[in-house]
């Protein structure tokens, strides 16, 4: 058994080529064969968001805090708020993150294939961002 403590893991700041505005992702537990799944973290202040992403075998986002927005390719956008879980599908190009004034954390669980969980693609411009939840 493995137990990682509380505080034993660095916080890191989200690279600037996958994310834009300030994000900070405290690790929870890394791929270790023969399992896949890896976690963190991950907290956006106001106006913070992923680029746009795929993976391979999916994606789990489990929101603990705040509220967020998130989005599939080719659909709206959709809010998100502490409690909802999203399950976004092997291959399915997204983005996630906070709104433009609040912040959002999330538990974010994926599973590598041959070494890799995520493919990072371009980045959200502001005018699909702005765009927001449709109706609000």
């Amino acid at each position: 058994m493995d137990i990682k403590r509380c505080g034993s893991q660095p916080s890191a700041k989200g690279p600037e080529d996958w994310f834009t505005g300030n994000v900070r992702i405290d690790p929870l537990f890394q791929v270790e064969e023969p399992a896949r799944t890896s976690g963190a973290s991950v907290t956006f202040e106001p106006g913070a968001r992923t680029a746009w992403h795929t993976h391979p075998l999916g994606q789990v986002l489990i929101v603990t805090s705040g509220c967020g927005w998130t989005q599939c390719w080719g659909e709206p956008v959709v809010e998100i708020r502490a409690g909802d879980v999203v399950r976004c599908p092997p291959g399915h190009k997204h983005w996630h993150g906070a709104t433009p004034t609040t912040a959002m954390t999330h538990i974010a669980i994926q599973e590598a294939l041959d070494g890799k969980a995520v493919d990072w693609l371009e980045k959200v411009s502001d005018e699909q961002y702005l765009a927001g939840p449709q109706g609000k």
